[in-house]
């Protein structure tokens, strides 16, 4: 085999498929035998909010790298801020994750599982002369800390006593001491020109009841301290985080190092995070639309939150084609919104119904047509499955159509129903327009007249007459009536949070959700659960919403 070869084989799964950057080093490692040859992951949220598209991304890749090398992920909560985190957020990050299709089995975890040993680590530092007790507020700690290319200078603390620092570290976890009044801080080195090793704060006062632990807890650890530390406690192999971290990663490294007895170690690996066009993905901006009320909860379809796409009809195949479609590589884009809707539209192009749903009716009476008929007409349910198999619609006298399907005046290139013009009605009749009935004050069409061509229908003589539109309807008496929305992108700036001058909210799109009232729908779907899917012939997908 010559080197070629061996590069495309060092590059390709046992099944042959391509390995993204991260997984090539998960191999490797294998290959080595480092950590013995184990491949054990970890999701981390935070529960301040809901998960959003960009968490799919990070699921897809933790919980699939270990399904792809036999391996085990964990589900493990930072709940190490008990101001923002609620039981709230907990449940729904559970249920987003197994609608994705993934499951962390027995193993889901909690930081706050190991306060006291990350408690117990920091005691421990202090006594090795790693960490102290710094005074000061977080702003005098800030301009202390200096500048990518000046030096910080050291804290007037930095050489207190090891049985002070002892003495006011336990005095602060006892609640002792105010809110922001003193920090525990690890001692490395001040000139570092990473400005995360200028003695970053580890542990700070907290007086809140936390969620999981209650009152016992008046100190809590950083997420920096508490994260690879946790990585350790759990024997995970690979830590994956979004390129933000990269900075943080030799922070990672040294408080492990300094944790950590024998061979195994975390290893911490960074990829580019997920960015849409016209959306935000700030935890922290979506939960201020939510607070504000400018959209209807996390779930609300328009956010980008996986309960949001849920709601709107989203599949987890979709999520999951899309966040494969974009990979994983090591610098940061912005992917545009429309390849999203794309990977939804081409999962429910395979495996929904095609229905029939009259948004903005027009009534259409067939004069020619007998008053007490009513026929089944026989509609492929999806095209590109026949399995799927037919359904039966009824078809009468009087239907409703699409008020835009018709021109009083039409120009060359409309190709739908005008006067004198023939229509198909789709798996039905042709028709022709005779005549309409407007309204007197308003000049509004009211009523189209048409005849129909009996020899037109699907078996018929003359089934095969060509005409160049093609109509869907419903049959009036027995349409069922619906409340329809649409939906559009939430903002109408692809990029709302890089307009300098401007709050992102400036750029909230006022036509992002329609309500329309009175869409007359074929009867089958009366019959419709919550979260059923469909695509209404010529107008798009739609979901049923929980209400």
């Amino acid at each position: 085999m010559d080197d070629k070869n061996k590069r495309i084989n060092n590059n390709t799964s046992e099944a042959g498929t391509s390995l993204n950057f991260i997984e090539q080093i998960i191999r490797e490692d294998i290959r080595v035998g480092k950590n013995d040859g184990r491949v054990h992951t970890r999701f981390p949220p935070e529960p301040n909010g809901y998960l959003h598209i960009g968490h799919a991304k990070a699921i897809c890749l933790d919980f699939g790298s270990a399904e792809k090398f036999g391996g085990k992920c964990n589900l493990r909560f930072d709940d190490t801020n008990p101001i923002k985190e609620e039981t709230e957020y907990v449940d729904s990050i559970k249920e987003d994750i197994h609608w994705l299709g993934f499951d962390w089995e027995d193993r889901v975890f909690h930081a706050s599982d190991y306060f006291d040993r990350l408690y117990d680590f920091a005691i421990d530092l202090i006594k090795r002369g790693l960490a102290y007790v710094d005074d000061q507020g977080s702003e005098e700690i800030a301009k202390q800390k200096g500048t990518p290319t000046r030096p910080g200078q050291e804290s007037p603390f930095r050489m207190r006593p090891l049985e002070e620092n002892l003495d006011l570290f336990r005095r602060m976890k006892d609640g002792e001491f105010d809110e922001g009044s003193r920090v525990l801080r690890a001692k490395i080195d001040m000139a570092s020109p990473n400005m995360h090793m200028r003695d970053p704060v580890i542990y700070r006062i907290i007086k809140r009841v936390h969620h999981q632990t209650g009152n016992k807890w008046m100190v809590y650890p950083m997420y920096d301290f508490a994260h690879g530390q946790c990585d350790y406690f759990e024997g995970i192999t690979h830590s994956l985080c979004t390129l933000e971290f990269e900075v943080h990663r030799p922070l990672y490294d040294w408080l492990v190092d300094k944790l950590a007895t024998g061979d195994y170690r975390p290893r911490q690996i960074e990829f580019n995070r997920l960015n849409l066009t016209y959306t935000v993905m700030s935890k922290r901006k979506l939960q201020e639309l939510v607070e504000s009320k400018l959209v209807d909860g996390w779930d609300d379809p328009r956010m980008p939150t996986i309960s949001g796409l849920r709601r709107r009809g989203y599949t987890p195949e979709s999520i999951r084609n899309f966040v494969k479609t974009i990979g994983y590589t090591k610098v940061e884009a912005i992917n545009d919104f429309a390849l999203l809707e794309h990977a939804v539209r081409d999962d429910l192009n395979i495996k929904v119904s095609r229905v029939f749903a009259v948004l903005d009716p027009v009534k259409l009476i067939i004069t020619n047509y007998p008053d007490d008929k009513v026929e089944e007409m026989e509609i492929i349910n999806n095209p590109e499955d026949e399995a799927m198999g037919s359904r039966k619609v009824p078809f009468s006298r009087e239907l409703y159509i699409e008020r835009d399907d018709f021109m009083e005046e039409p120009p060359n290139k409309f190709f739908r129903l005008g006067p004198d013009r023939e229509v198909r009605l789709k798996g039905a009749y042709i028709i022709k327009c005779t005549a309409l009935k407007k309204d007197k004050v308003s000049g509004e069409i009211r009523e189209i007249y048409c005849t129909y061509d009996p020899d037109t229908k699907s078996g018929g003589p003359a089934a095969n007459r060509k005409v160049k539109g093609t109509l869907h309807w419903v049959s009036a008496p027995h349409a069922f009536e619906a409340e329809v929305r649409l939906y559009d992108r939430l903002f109408n700036h692809e990029d709302p949070m890089g307009q300098k001058g401007h709050d992102f909210k400036d750029f909230l799109n006022p036509d992002s959700l329609q309500v329309l009232k009175n869409c007359k729908l074929e009867p089958s779907l009366s019959e419709a659960k919550p979260m059923d899917k469909f695509q209404f012939q010529r107008l798009g997908y739609f979901c049923v919403d929980k209400d």
